[in-house]
Order: structure tokens, then C-alpha cells, then sequence
């Protein structure tokens, strides 16, 4: 185990897009733990979308970062924690963490299946894509399906997912054409265009023509609008995140047929994962066989070295990152 401990702090609140002025990482010796505690050397972490969010208010300045990581338990003076042991909990942006049984969650290591799996498909990002599909649009064999945003970590899941789920068409958009190949090549997207390329409205109609049955929107903005217009009878819209607007909190509302919701009798239903937990060993049931048998695959930008965690946050918020981003120990 290292000597110095290396924690990620948040020191100004961003007014548009953060820089790496906004963080700085500061050391202290490796903790000891407390009765009935252990201490989780970290090797995983995770950094989402929801962060930048974070940072307008919810994120404490000068105090460590949250965020969904897995560790090694190094030390530990809790019986129920054995030394060795990998361990899911949400201290994130830290090298090593204090943590309590009921702050871990034990992950089970299934044989085939890649640790980085766990942060990604088999994490939060899998389990949005999974309640998305299941619970809040209650996706139906031959349904087609339209995802925002669909390059990132819950839309590259959620277009592998529809597809073991019996979706019909799978439509996506994306901000590169490289992701747009990525998509359509690897994913298992039907077709996909690059939202740079003109209006959304317009490269929606021509994508599905026919219009579609559930919307999974990672984006808001335009690409709400757009979904709205082209959204069959009794269509469902799954409102996971509103990334275009992150860093842009000034950008204009979305504009879209307020009576298509009601003549359509149209479902919109935002969501936070964390109402799911209990939901996560279905995930794996439904998951776990698939990885194993190579029918699901995982998307995935892999960033090596703690140091390098805030570089892989802006990264991401800049689009640089296909599927689920994650940062691995050096």
C-alpha cells in the first residue's frame, strides 16, 4: 500500500465548462481504520455526466469528491470485511477511503467477466440503461427506439441492451462521425447521424421515417423537440439527463407541439438510478450470460493513472470519450 494518499477537492464553482483550475488534488497520509471499519485502497473510478451537474452547488468546495468506485480492501478492523476483498462504494475521487459495511457494496466477480465491466455495464451506467428500457419505457419486442447521446456509457448500453431486449430499429445520434460509425459498426444501431449535420427534427425524419415508439434522452434540448414531433401513438420519452445543458444554463428552452403529448397520449418519465439498487442483481442475471457468451460487448475509454481523473472528467464533458469513461490505477 502507498505511503501518501491523494484526494480530489473541488476549489470554485464553474461557470460553463470547468477547467482543471476548478480541482486541485491534495495529500495526506494513508488513514488507518477504525473499529468496525476498513481501508479500500482504490483502483477503479467512475466519471459521469452528473458530476458537472454536481458542481453547481451539491459538491462541497474543498472537501473530497463523490463517485462510484471499486477498491481493494488493504486493512481492515471489521470482521465482515476481509482484507483483500473488492469492494463497490461512492468515496470516489480518492486513492484510498474509510469505509463502513453498510457504505460498500460486495461485488461478485463472476468468472469471464472484466472488473472495468462493473463500473460500466454491469454499474450504474448499465443499470440506467436496463430501468430505462424495462421499467420506465417498458420496452415491448419490435418497438423502435431512438437514443440521444448515444456514443456515451448509458447509450452505447442502452442500444446493446434494446437489442437482446427484441427492439425493432435503433436510431441514434451522436457528435462525431467516428461515433456514428462506432454505432451502426460495432453497437448494433441501425442508423445514426452526427446532430452537427443540421437541424435534429430533420435528421430524425429522415433516420425513421416511420417514426418512433420510445425515446431514451441522454441530450434534452433539440433532440427532446425533435423526438416529441416524431413519436408514435402512445409513445414513451425516458428522460436520463440533459447534457446539452450542463455547462450551458442559459441555453433556450426546448421547443416542441405541446398538444402532441396529449393527442399522441405521449409518457414522459425522468428517473434516478439510485430508486433501482434493489434491482442490480436482476441486472446482472439478465447481463452476466450475455457477456460471457460475447452477444453483449463492452464500450469503453480506459484513462490508467489516478493523477489523470480530472483530464478524464473534461474529457468526457468534451465529448472525447466512446461508451462509459473510466480512470484505472497506474
Amino acid at each position: 500500500m502507498n505511503d501518501i494518499a491523494l484526494t480530489v477537492q473541488q476549489t470554485a464553482r464553474p461557470t460553463g465548462f470547468p477547467t482543471a483550475d476548478h480541482f486541485r488534488f491534495v495529500e495526506s497520509p494513508v488513514p488507518e481504520p477504525r473499529p468496525g471499519t476498513a481501508v479500500v485502497e482504490n483502483v477503479l473510478w467512475s466519471v459521469d455526466p452528473y458530476h458537472r451537474e454536481m458542481m453547481d452547488g451539491d459538491f462541497a468546495l474543498d472537501a473530497p469528491l463523490e463517485g462510484r468506485t471499486l477498491g481493494r480492501v488493504v486493512a481492515s478492523r471489521e470482521p465482515s470485511l476481509r482484507e483483500g476483498e473488492i469492494v463497490f462504494h461512492r468515496q470516489g475521487w480518492r486513492t484510498h477511503a474509510v469505509v463502513t459495511p453498510d457504505e460498500v457494496r460486495r461485488i461478485p466477480l463472476h468468472e469471464g467477466v472484466t472488473l472495468t465491466a462493473y463500473l460500466s455495464v454491469l454499474g450504474g451506467t448499465g443499470l440506467t440503461a436496463y430501468i430505462g428500457l424495462t421499467r420506465i419505457a417498458e420496452l415491448r419486442e419490435g418497438q423502435d427506439v431512438f437514443v440521444s447521446g448515444a456514443a456515451g456509457g448509458v447509450g452505447t448500453a442502452t442500444g446493446r441492451f434494446a437489442r437482446l431486449l427484441g427492439a425493432g430499429r435503433l436510431i441514434g445520434s451522436a457528435g462525431t462521425p467516428e461515433k456514428v460509425r462506432h454505432l451502426t459498426e460495432q453497437v448494433g444501431y441501425d442508423v445514426a447521424f452526427d446532430y452537427h449535420d443540421g437541424p435534429v427534427a430533420d435528421l430524425l425524419a429522415k433516420a425513421a421515417p416511420g417514426g418512433i415508439d420510445v425515446f431514451v434522452d441522454n441530450v434534452g434540448g433539440e433532440h427532446l423537440g425533435a423526438a416529441i414531433g416524431a413519436l408514435r401513438e402512445r409513445g414513451r420519452v425516458v428522460r436520463v439527463g440533459t447534457i446539452s445543458q450542463y455547462n450551458t444554463p442559459a441555453a433556450p428552452p426546448v421547443v416542441f407541439n405541446h398538444a402532441d403529448v396529449v393527442e399522441k397520449r405521449l409518457r414522459i418519465e425522468g428517473f434516478l438510478v439510485s430508486d433501482y439498487r434493489e434491482q442490480q442483481e436482476e441486472l446482472y442475471e439478465f447481463a452476466v450470460p450475455h457477456l460471457r457468451s460475447g452477444a453483449l460487448s463492452l464500450d469503453e475509454t480506459v484513462v490508467d493513472g489516478f493523477e489523470r481523473i480530472v483530464e478524464a472528467f473534461l474529457l468526457m464533458l468534451r465529448g472525447g470519450n466512446t461508451g462509459k469513461i473510466l480512470v484505472r490505477a497506474a
